[in-house]
């Protein structure tokens, strides 16, 4: 019953994709988000939805938008040119083969829809909605686990997530920790009081969540998170004081095992985990030194490994061990070659670029505003990110890029609100004076010029 239920609905669903391409983009986000597919287990469990929106998005948009497929901003041409420096790459591999074409195709997908993204987000109350469609989708699994945890005392281990994406327990974590900063500044930028305490009590659940799946590198990404948020207060001695709290308590609280398995991350000379993973990164160097340009070819590394293994062990032998880089940046490197590696990094650095400079330009304008709010959220959820990236496998990280374009559409969207001294009248001051104190939410009407024009 529950998968006729999911059918039907998505289904109907269909024809406002069609009309609509953003109300497309915002399906697609719930389906690759929330994965409400995996929450059924029958026919509906198996079906491409996302797939079948995003023929049905796409099809509206050229047919009925007849605008451009994306935004003409550097970081879209960065991407663009990944996609093709990538592409020669699999072409040019070793014995390419179908699997290899078909996770190049993900990745052209994963592209594709943070391109997409930028044609179809144009104002701020887009923009808010797709943030709040993926901070619920994920926060979703960060409830659900986190009171699965509290309910068993932490005795059972989060092992895998709902699949996609979100499948392998560490990218769950990964993806918690990067939700983690949205449940707290969408909240903050929300005038509703119910609708803040719904986003706050969803914060702890998804801390007990991401700490269920027993990640290193998850716990990690959560710790820098959390860094950034309390740096980033209003009141930084109060807020750090509150975290060594929630520290203590969660030392206090914590299953032993998790415990042993967060101290284990100190002992990375002994630990068999750790050795194997310094093991693999060196040959990660190997293959890129070996192939500087174009790496060793997109998901090669498996296939490469022993080839650049040093006195490969018994288990290396068998085919027992897993290949994988245990890196980002290493398996982007070893794979794909110097010049993506590059356009990866400088992916990075311009995002965080665009956070910081509208959180300077904001807080020369404003106390308090959604747009402080925002980019606070932006560079904890990144940072959360590039630590995490530092020991998994998720160079191809959908979020990531969805997160780059997002970014870019931000940083558009706060500059034309900044620009129109009369968006806030009561805080539109003068450089350095600061305005009255008044959380900002979205109950403006979204601007009718520029960037900001909602399409007809």
């Amino acid at each position: 019953m529950r998968d006729v239920i999911v059918s039907l609905f998505i289904l109907g669903l269909f024809p406002a994709c069609f009309r609509k391409p953003f109300f497309g983009l915002i399906v697609f986000s719930w389906l690759a988000y929330m994965r409400v597919q995996d929450l059924t287990w029958g026919f509906a469990r198996g079906q491409r939805w996302s797939f079948y929106v995003a023929i049905m998005m796409f099809a509206g948009f050229f047919i009925n938008e007849r605008r451009r497929f994306f935004m003409p901003d550097i970081r879209c041409w960065l991407m663009i040119i990944l996609v093709l420096i990538i592409g020669v790459g699999v072409a040019l591999s070793e014995n390419p083969d179908l699997r290899q074409f078909g996770r190049y195709l993900e990745f052209v997908k994963i592209i594709g829809i943070a391109l997409f993204t930028t044609a179809v987000v144009r104002t701020k109350a887009h923009l808010r909605a797709l943030l709040w469609v993926i901070a619920l989708s994920l926060g979703f699994y960060g409830m659900k686990a986190g009171l699965w945890g509290i309910l068993t005392l932490g005795r059972t281990p989060i092992l895998r997530g709902p699949g996609g994406m979100l499948l392998d327990n560490n990218d769950f974590s990964l993806a918690l920790s990067m939700a983690l900063p949205m449940l707290v500044h969408l909240g903050l930028s929300e005038k509703d009081p119910s609708i803040r305490r719904a986003f706050w009590l969803a914060v702890p659940l998804t801390i007990v969540a991401t700490v269920m799946t027993h990640s290193r590198g998850g716990f990690l990404s959560l710790c820098a998170c959390i860094m950034v948020l309390l740096w980033r207060s209003r009141n930084r001695l109060a807020g750090f004081s509150a975290g060594m709290l929630l520290a203590i308590a969660g030392v206090l609280l914590a299953p032993s095992s998790y415990k042993e398995r967060i101290v284990s991350i100190s002992e990375y000379e002994t630990e068999g985990s750790a050795q194997s993973r310094l093991r693999t990164w060196g040959i990660a160097l190997r293959m890129s030194a070996a192939n500087p340009l174009m790496g060793v070819g997109f998901g090669k590394f498996r296939q490469h490994f022993l080839d650049y293994a040093p006195n490969p062990t018994d288990d290396e032998l068998s085919g027992n061990s897993l290949y994988v880089a245990h890196s980002s940046y290493l398996q982007i490197l070893a794979e794909c070659g110097g010049p993506a590696f590059g356009i990866y990094l400088l992916l990075i650095g311009l995002s965080f670029w665009t956070i910081w400079s509208i959180r300077k330009e904001a807080l020369q304008r404003y106390f308090s505003s959604w747009i402080l709010n925002y980019a606070v959220m932006f560079e904890a959820s990144m940072v959360a990110f590039l630590v995490g990236a530092t020991f998994l496998n998720r160079a191809h990280f959908d979020l990531f890029y969805h997160w780059v374009a997002i970014i870019l559409l931000f940083g558009y969207i706060a500059r034309e609100e900044m620009k129109d001294t009369g968006a806030y009248p009561e805080k539109s001051v003068g450089r350095g004076t600061l305005a009255p104190a008044r959380q900002v939410g979205f109950g403006l009407r979204p601007r009718r010029s520029g960037f900001g024009k909602a399409p007809a």
